[in-house]
Order: C-alpha cells, then sequence, then structure tokens
C-alpha cells in the first residue's frame, strides 16, 4: 500500500472518530501514530510518539499561551467589559440601531484584552442583551450582533488563533497581531455598517431608545475607558516598537490586568482563583490539541500526501489567487462542522507545504485563516458562539440567533473578499514595526 494512500486512509480514520465525538487532539494523535506505524513500523512511530509530546510544547515560545489567556481572564474579572460598553452606549446609542452598533464597539474593545471569541460573545450576553431587551429590540437583531461582535475576539489582538498558528508556521507572534488589528477594526466599521442599513431597512427591528445624554455626559464616560486603552497602548505598543516580546507583552498584559482589577476592588480571592484555573484548563486543551497535531504532521510528513496534493494543485494552472480561494473554501466548509482550533491544526499540514512552493504570504494567510475561523464561529449547523448565546440566553430559539447572525456572515464574507483583494489591509502594519 502507498504512503499517498495510507495517507488518505488516515484521514478518513480521524473524520470517523471525530464524527462518534472523541476529543480532537486525542484524536490526531491516534490518528497519526496508527498511520506512522502503517508507513515506518510501530517501533518508530512509538519513538515519536514518545519524543513528540514534550519537544512540541516545552519551548519558551510556547509561554504567550497562557500569559494572554491569563490576561483576558482578569481582564474578564475587572470589569473592562462593562466599561466598553457603557461608553459606547453614550456615544452611540442614539443613532439607528446603536445599541446593536455599541455592542460591537464593546466588543471591540474587549477583543483588545482577550484572545477568545467564545468569551467575549459571553460575556456581551450579559451586559448587552439585557439593555437591548429592555428598548425592545428585535432578538435576531441583538443576538446576531452579539455573536458576530464575539468573532472579534479572535482578529483583534492578543488571539489565541494567532498564536497558535504562529508557532506551527514558524511566524512572528508580534507580527501576526500587528497584521490583525487594521482588518479587526475594518470588520469591526463593517457590523456597524450592516446594522445601520439592517435598521433603515426594518426600523421596527431596533426602535429608538428613549433616554438622554448630554455632550458633557459622553465626554464625561471616556475616564472609563482609560484602563483599557492604557493596556492596550503599553502591550501592543510595546510589541510595535520594538520595546518587548510577544511573550514579554503577555506578562506584562496579565500583571497589568491583574493590577486594573485589584485597583477597582473587582478581584476577590475566588475570582483570582477561578481566573487562574480557567486558563490552566484552555491551556491544557490548546496545548493536547498541539500535540496531536504535531503527531499527525509526522504522519502527513511520512505519507508524502501533502507534496503530492501541492503537485496536483500547482498542475491545474490556477495561479497563487486561485489555489487561495480553493483553500478558503475549504475552511468554509469544515467551519460548518469542526471546531476553530481543530480546523486550523487538522489542515495547516497540508496547506502549509503548498503555500510556502506558492510563495504565499503566510503572515496574510495567518489573518485570512483567522477571519475564516471567525466564520466558523458563526455559522450552522456547529457555529461556537451561537450555542454558547443560547446556552447563556436560554429563553431564544437557536434558529433565531443563526437567522440574526446571516446578515454579518454577508458581511464576512465581502470583508474576506477585500482582503483577498487588498493584502495591504493586513500587512502593511507589520511592514511598519521597528526592529
Amino acid at each position: 500500500m502507498s504512503p499517498e494512500l495510507i495517507g488518505i486512509l488516515g484521514l478518513a480514520f480521524m473524520f470517523i472518530l471525530m464524527a462518534i465525538g472523541m476529543p480532537i487532539g486525542f484524536v490526531m494523535a491516534l490518528a497519526g501514530f496508527a498511520g506512522a506505524s502503517a508507513i515506518l513500523g510501530f517501533t518508530p512511530a512509538a519513538t515519536y510518539m514518545a519524543q513528540i509530546p514534550y519537544s512540541s510544547v516545552a519551548s519558551y515560545d510556547f509561554s504567550v499561551i497562557p500569559l494572554f489567556v491569563l490576561m483576558g481572564n482578569f481582564a474578564f474579572f475587572s470589569g473592562m467589559t462593562e466599561d466598553g460598553y457603557r461608553v459606547a452606549r453614550n456615544w452611540l446609542g442614539k443613532l439607528p440601531g446603536g445599541l446593536a452598533m455599541a455592542t460591537i464597539a464593546g466588543c471591540t474593545a474587549f477583543a483588545a484584552i482577550c484572545g477568545s471569541s467564545l468569551a467575549s460573545a459571553m460575556t456581551m450576553a450579559k451586559v448587552a442583551h439585557p439593555e437591548m431587551t429592555r428598548y425592545k429590540y428585535d432578538a435576531r437583531l441583538s443576538l446576531g450582533s452579539i455573536a458576530a461582535g464575539g468573532t472579534l475576539g479572535i482578529l483583534i489582538p492578543p488571539s489565541v488563533p494567532m498564536m497558535v498558528y504562529g508557532i506551527y508556521a514558524e511566524q512572528s507572534i508580534g507580527k501576526l497581531f500587528m497584521a490583525g488589528f487594521i482588518p479587526g477594526f475594518l470588520f469591526a466599521f463593517m457590523f456597524c455598517v450592516t446594522i445601520f442599513l439592517w435598521v433603515k431597512r426594518s426600523p421596527s427591528i431596533a426602535p429608538s431608545p428613549e433616554f438622554k445624554i448630554t455632550w458633557k455626559e459622553r465626554v464625561t464616560s471616556l475616564k472609563y475607558f482609560w484602563a483599557i486603552l492604557i493596556l492596550v497602548l503599553i502591550v501592543m505598543g510595546g510589541i510595535w516598537g520594538g520595546i518587548i516580546t510577544a511573550n514579554e507583552a503577555g506578562g506584562i498584559g496579565a500583571l497589568g490586568a491583574f493590577i486594573i482589577a485589584l485597583a477597582r476592588r473587582k478581584l476577590s480571592s475566588k475570582n483570582a482563583k477561578t481566573a487562574m484555573m480557567d486558563s490552566v484548563k484552555v491551556t491544557a486543551m490548546i496545548f493536547t490539541i498541539i500535540i496531536g497535531a504535531m503527531i499527525f504532521t509526522v504522519f502527513m510528513a511520512q505519507s508524502r500526501l501533502p507534496l503530492t496534493l501541492s503537485s496536483f494543485v500547482g498542475g491545474l494552472g490556477l495561479g497563487k489567487t486561485g489555489v487561495i480561494i480553493i483553500i478558503l473554501f475549504v475552511y468554509l466548509l469544515l467551519g460548518c462542522v469542526m471546531d476553530t482550533l481543530a480546523m486550523t491544526l487538522l489542515t495547516l499540514p497540508i496547506f502549509l507545504p503548498m503555500l510556502r512552493t506558492l510563495g504565499v504570504d503566510l503572515i496574510w494567510f495567518g489573518i485570512a485563516l483567522v477571519v475564516m475561523t471567525e466564520l466558523a464561529m458563526v455559522t450552522p449547523p456547529v457555529g461556537m458562539n451561537v450555542f454558547v448565546l443560547a446556552g447563556t440566553v436560554r429563553d431564544v430559539p437557536m434558529q433565531v440567533i443563526f437567522r440574526g447572525v446571516t446578515p454579518f456572515i454577508f458581511t464576512l464574507v465581502l470583508g474576506m473578499a477585500l482582503l483577498v483583494a487588498f493584502p495591504q489591509i493586513a500587512v502593511w502594519l507589520p511592514q511598519t514595526m521597528m526592529k
């Protein structure tokens, strides 16, 4: 049996294990070990299994993941989410669909200090949904905007998928963070335009809120924004200026969020313990998936399947852009049925050799990949953000949330098209970074 055929059978075996509900990290490890055993023999494959779990994650580079996860957890307990939404509500609330726009703005602010889409969506559901319900916003608009806004958590840095991709693809995490800034704020703006057009077409879904606020109150409310702004400027400004590395920024960010939470008297001993334990659990989950992906990568390399696919696609004469569009379409399909990290680490062993052969900018591709994972977070039937919202807001059927998020899916597709047509949207800011 040829190595390529074993590679195809290994992929089929892996999808079967995933279909029966086995955790993705263990799925990739088991499929990788079985495939490597079939090609190399049991003893060489067992040797790889013994070495990879330690060598995969026992690296200084991986410390960036728990540090930024901890920063996001401390920021969650500090109350900065509520502050960001309050400021956005005061400035945008009187516009058509203003409270939904404020939700997007609040998600944007929280995304700048938290690398998790699910955390952003769950937090804003507790903060923004009651406010929009109070003013009789249609559930489709309120929950659709929360689900869409939550996806910004993995595009605006810090971002856990960016960190994982950067380590796996051997790309600068600092440059990936910078590359996500402009696309992230562009998508936030496009979401707000989507809300504006939706409300203009159907005014009944977002009645004008009957609250009055003066310009003095608007300006005064900006004092609640200082903590987010200072933390972002120190962490991301330090990376951009070449003053600190991404790992150092994670440590400074976690310490800064901890100090802010203490200063606001929001961090009890119970909250501090919860923040640290959640960080340990999330990091352990991520590392398990990474280890499984590394084992699976060895199998893919031995099967020569990625190189065979690369040669096949190259022979189609589609050109670089055509190949990229096909790859992104594959991510769109996978995103309908797979988890974000699983989708990323499953496909990178196959796609990275192909992308390197074509000379694709891997910093740009990292941002394109994250945008496609954004789509995965809101696309049925999986749509993890939608599932989180359905569990948080139990009185609204899931199909209503999916209907509400549909306009934002089209917005994400349009934004992705802009990113493909104008790659400088993503790569310009990293090019300005100081050494």
